[in-house]
């Protein structure tokens, strides 16, 4: 969170809601991402093995304020293009592109059907041939072929090594530590209650597997401080591997703005996973959740040709591109949940909103960045401890 603004507002869910909950709202709430900004878009695989993009992260998912995610969504958008070396007219213009997105999505879906809107996704494919921007498609062509190669027998030789003909995940401290006996008991328990959680074929598909090894792996910004492993199975052979990750599941950050969250979440590895799915067009099928011993998590594969498009590298006609995209893939998962034709209505066909966003967004991306200069100031006289180089 230290090292750039745009990595400060990526691990600040928690502030932001704070912030965003406390503004004027319509009162409609669909179920929302939580932490829509820009690096939770990306690829992954879907059932079929095709690659597709959309919103990619779920910690915070809850039912919210639409434009709580929207919010999020521009202020990331203007960090990140002030980051990049964009102009502030160049945010400004990413910002409208992305709210026009927003509104032109919505509104499209609010007048399709309930069950249609379930199928709506959007492939690399389609992504690569819509996309205007000659260097958005050349970085998009580029974050593909990544994501392509990250699948769990490629990571095979990076992540494990053999040792008395066994195969083991290699130690990296600190980044992936190994556990006690006790503890990797305790987390192979869990995955057998987590296989209960899946639909019937995955659940035999996978139940073929038996658990090689688990350790510690730290992942994410936000999720730095929280519980995760890496546990690697073995199928028929022993190329046929599958890496998952458990991540612990705490209450969203939105939570306790949203009236009634006790009673809707008795586990929140279960709420994490259903709302990806109610969000996602498709979603990985070994999603599912367990609880290993006082705590909650959510279990997905570690593999999955996940990848996103490296912001650093666009520039800011690619930004406002790649801005209009992802308030087209926000939109489509609001509207696959509840409320599309009231924020329509709100919304409706002018500017008035997207400029209005994107005055927030300047003044939100000002504050963002007096907030990393203070914790940046806090790190180096000590008041706040800081681990550098991780």
């Amino acid at each position: 969170m230290a090292a750039s603004p745009y990595g400060f507002m990526r691990g600040a869910a928690i502030v932001m809601a704070e912030d965003v909950a406390r503004l004027p709202s319509t009162g409609i709430t669909p179920v929302i991402c939580g932490d829509a900004h820009m690096g939770n878009f990306g690829f992954y695989a879907s059932p079929e093995r095709d690659l597709v993009i959309d919103l990619n992260d779920f910690d915070e998912a809850h039912p919210g304020g639409w434009e709580w995610d929207l919010r999020r969504l521009v202020a990331s958008i203007w960090v990140a293009g002030r980051q990049n070396g964009a102009s502030e007219e160049e945010c400004e213009s990413a910002v409208l592109r992305c709210v026009a997105g927003y509104r032109e999505e919505v509104g499209d879906l609010a007048s399709t059907a309930l069950l249609a809107r379930s199928y709506q996704r959007l492939d690399v494919d389609h992504l690569h041939q819509s996309t205007r921007d000659k260097s958005l498609r050349a970085e998009i062509k580029q974050a593909a072929a990544r994501a392509r190669r990250r699948t769990s027998d490629r990571a095979l030789p990076k992540f494990t090594s053999e040792r008395d003909g066994k195969r083991r995940i290699v130690e990296d401290f600190p980044l992936t530590t190994r556990l006690s006996y006790a503890e990797a008991d305790e987390v192979a328990r869990g995955l057998d209650e987590y296989l209960g959680t899946l639909a019937p074929h995955w659940r035999r598909a996978l139940g073929g597997y038996a658990v090689i090894d688990i350790a510690h792996k730290v992942v994410g910004v936000g999720s730095v401080g929280l519980r995760a492993y890496v546990a690697l199975l073995e199928g028929s052979s022993p190329d046929d591997v599958v890496f998952l990750q458990l991540k612990q599941a705490r209450r969203s950050v939105l939570a306790r703005y949203v009236h009634g969250d006790s009673a809707w979440h008795a586990h929140q590895g279960q709420r994490v996973v259903e709302y990806q799915q109610a969000l996602q067009t498709v979603s990985d099928p070994l999603l599912g959740w367990t609880t290993v011993g006082e705590h909650q998590y959510y279990v997905r594969q570690f593999r999955n040709m996940k990848g996103t498009v490296a912001l650093d590298s666009i520039d800011g006609a690619a930004l406002a591109d790649y801005a209009g995209i992802i308030g087209h893939l926000l939109a489509k998962g609001h509207a696959r949940t509840s409320g599309a034709s009231m924020i329509v209505g709100y919304a409706g066909s002018s500017d008035r909103l997207d400029v209005a966003l994107a005055r927030f967004a300047r003044l939100y991306a000002d504050q963002t960045e007096a907030d990393h200069a203070a914790l940046v100031k806090a790190a180096d006289e000590g008041v706040v401890p800081i681990e550098r180089g991780l």
